[in-house]
């Protein structure tokens, strides 16, 4: 499959090289998270989550409420003060939790010194693919993408739209079974987010676990089977769009959200959980 994992899979629905198959254990488990920075800030407190395989979860809460953090920590990009992470049930400092999870950043970090064709053959290196396998799958997504007629440019000569398909490519090279997409259509058109869309939709139908993490509320509502809402390191809601809507009485995403902050603040105000 394109998108998906390589492995053989087995006939009690486990893959050579993976843990046991769909639903065996979670795509995410998270106990006790806690990030705590130099300085004093605590960004995360205490952060129990689980997310089933085969999900699509949606990550909501406003700019400082711990998100990235949280991503941080799964990728290894940040140091845990204390607590536990696993990926399908692996220490997430393990080689295989690593090989296992695919990160599309929200910010356009892209190598400035190889074309496109070879940024994705030098990001499947670090997966231990080798150089033919590699190039044959950077050319698999650079057309999946859009991007086949690019593969000798360099980043800086591709418009913000095709720099974000490139991210997703990237995240995509080792065919990860979970892939985290961190505002994956900030800043896009349109045009483009109905076709990232498409390609989450499809990722997710092809077996993939998606974390989103969105300000676009109507995106999660579109996307996601499960929605967290996360506000100062803590979730304060989770369920499906229909649960959470039935919860607050409201019939969109937009007033569980406002609902939902209010009584954090109303709780905070009268000496509730900080």
């Amino acid at each position: 499959m394109l998108l998906t994992s390589s492995h053989t899979v087995r006939g009690d629905g486990t893959r050579d090289g993976d843990t046991p198959g769909p639903g065996a254990v979670p795509a995410l488990s998270v106990r006790g998270l806690t990030k705590t920075y130099r300085g004093g800030f605590t960004a995360i407190e205490a952060l129990d989550l689980d997310i089933p395989d085969g999900a699509f979860f949606g990550l909501l809460g406003p700019n400082g409420a711990g998100k990235t953090t949280l991503i941080g920590a799964v990728c290894n990009l940040v140091r845990l003060t204390a607590g536990e992470i696993r990926v399908f049930g692996h220490g997430h400092e393990s080689r295989e939790a690593r090989r296992l999870v695919g990160l599309a950043e929200q910010e356009i970090n892209l190598d400035r010194f190889l074309n496109i064709g070879e940024m994705l053959v030098y990001h499947a290196g670090y997966h231990g693919i080798g150089r033919r396998e590699a190039q044959r799958r950077a050319r698999e997504l650079l057309d999946l993408f859009k991007l086949g007629s690019k593969a000798n440019s360099r980043h800086t000569e591709l418009s913000g739209g095709m720099q974000r398909r490139l991210l997703l490519a990237r995240a995509l090279m080792h065919r990860p079974r979970l892939v985290i997409l961190d505002e994956p259509t900030a800043g896009v058109d349109v045009e483009l987010r109905a076709e990232i869309w498409g390609y989450t939709r499809m990722l997710n139908e092809l077996g993939a676990t998606i974390l989103l993490t969105t300000h676009y509320l109507e995106e999660a509502e579109a996307l996601c089977q499960e929605i967290a809402l996360l506000r100062s390191g803590r979730i304060i809601a989770r369920g499906s769009p229909e649960a959470l809507r039935l919860q607050f009485g409201v019939g969109d995403l937009a007033g569980v959200y406002a609902r939902a902050m209010a009584a954090e603040d109303g709780a905070r105000a009268a000496g509730g959980p900080p």
